[in-house]
């Protein structure tokens, strides 16, 4: 067995991914299931990282996209030499009752941290069907076609417009009410994938037609211009 010195620190990393179990101690109201949260993921990872060595920082800028303000959260992992770090992003709601702006900007915060966590630990937040009662997946098959049609449509964008994949994702979400996708059940299904094929078809219009790519060259590509 290596002594923790000789150990590289993707062998680190490696070895905290894959003994990582965070629990789902979270439920959903909306669609009626359990998630996990960014405190659940670092309770469960804090010790894992202490056995390897490693410290996890988590920070959050506010940045302007548009007219928008989002938190944008990057999770860094290092061993002291080297250093692994991944950025997310989650909108600010324009406005959400019995919250003052803190609490709004502190719901982001915690979408953003742990998005940025579930990138740099692999988490895959899909529901396990195997753990769900039989009359349940169907409702899970359904939602994993719609998960799987809204990331193809969220990349289709992102690739047209330049913008970061978080940010399309966060606005396609906001201009539908909602601020992360656990809150969308079934019944908003087609209409959210509706509105993101109507989005991307506008995108390939409005930036991958040849006879303007002179136009365009002066103006960036925005969301904001869809």
């Amino acid at each position: 067995m290596k002594e923790m010195n000789e150990v590289s620190f993707n062998e680190k990393v490696i070895s905290v991914q894959n003994e990582l179990k965070a629990p789902k101690s979270q439920y959903s109201e909306y669609g009626n299931y359990n998630y996990r949260n960014c405190e659940d993921i670092l309770k469960a990872v804090k010790p894992l990282n202490q056995k390897m060595g490693l410290l996890l920082t988590l920070t959050d800028e506010p940045v302007v996209i548009g007219n928008r303000f989002y938190i944008k959260a990057t999770a860094l992992l290092t061993d002291g030499k080297e250093v692994l770090s991944i950025t997310a992003y989650a909108r600010e709601a324009e406005s959400r009752t019995k919250m003052d702006d803190s609490q709004v900007t502190g719901s982001a915060s915690s979408y953003a941290r742990k998005y940025a966590l579930n990138g740099l630990y692999l988490i895959d937040d899909a529901k396990d069907a195997d753990a769900l009662p039989q009359e349940n997946k169907e409702a899970k098959n359904l939602r994993e076609e719609f998960l799987k049609t809204f990331d193809k449509y969220v990349q289709e964008i992102a690739n047209v417009t330049n913008l970061p994949k978080e940010v399309v994702a966060a606005n396609s979400l906001g201009k539908k009410g909602f601020d992360s996708l656990e809150q969308v059940t079934d019944e908003f299904y087609s209409d959210l994938i509706g509105y993101l094929k109507l989005s991307a078809k506008r995108a390939a219009q409005k930036f991958n037609d040849e006879p303007n790519q002179q136009k365009r060259t002066v103006k960036k590509p925005s969301w904001e211009d869809l």
